[in-house]
């Protein structure tokens, strides 16, 4: 069975590998393939995440995580993203000017991109919180850039002011039905970086993840 997440992050693939390749211009959405590989490993990844204290915010600024980075002619991951995303996507050379997005946190739809998001699901504070403080800038901006694993999507602006830098232990999107993904989503991005994870974050997670049935994991 094909899934949100598996769709989205095939889709990520081949739009990374494009862009890798010297793509000139946006690259559309691929039609995905499922990823059935990916299925049944977040708990054993849940699991294999180092438990620690949240780090200190000494040092941090946004600025130390460079994007968005160009991925075209007068285009960004940004516009990527909302590509991928949304649905009927018009585009004004590169650029996305309109659509069709809905918010997975709430459930919200907009056909202005500039009423959309694109959320870190990592928060960048909170990576460095739990790790990221150690890396050099252009990690940080490989991180803040990433198209390959389930890092970013395109959400509603008010959803993402809301949550902030907050770990799912201080904040879960409005949509329940969104919860196993979203959860998935985050341990998949903190397992493949290698980031930590508090008592609290990892408590929350693990009871997200209770109820999903495998046809609504990745």
């Amino acid at each position: 069975m094909r899934t949100r997440s598996g769709a989205r992050a095939a889709a990520a693939v081949a739009l990374a590998a494009a862009i890798a390749l010297g793509a000139a211009g946006c690259v559309p959405p691929a039609e995905p393939e499922p990823t059935p590989s990916s299925a049944g490993n977040v708990s054993k990844q849940l699991g294999e995440l180092t438990v620690a204290s949240a780090g200190s915010m000494k040092g941090y600024s946004r600025s130390r995580f460079p994007h968005w980075r160009g991925t075209g002619k007068n285009c960004d991951v940004r516009d990527s993203v909302l590509q991928r995303d949304g649905e009927s996507i018009k585009l004004s050379g590169c650029n996305v000017v309109g659509g069709r997005w809905e918010s997975a946190y709430d459930g919200r739809v907009f056909t202005d991109p500039a009423d959309v998001d694109i959320d870190h699901v990592v928060p960048l504070a909170n990576a460095w919180r739990s790790g990221a403080d150690e890396w050099d800038d252009s990690k940080r901006g490989d991180f803040a850039n990433d198209l390959t694993r389930p890092q970013l999507i395109a959400v509603s602006l008010t959803s993402n002011r809301a949550k902030g830098d907050q770990d799912p232990s201080q904040w879960k999107p409005a949509n329940r039905s969104y919860w196993c993904q979203y959860a998935a989503d985050w341990v998949t991005v903190k397992h493949y970086w290698r980031l930590t994870v508090t008592s609290a974050e990892k408590a929350a997670l693990t009871d997200m993840l209770e109820g999903c049935t495998w046809a609504s994991k990745p």
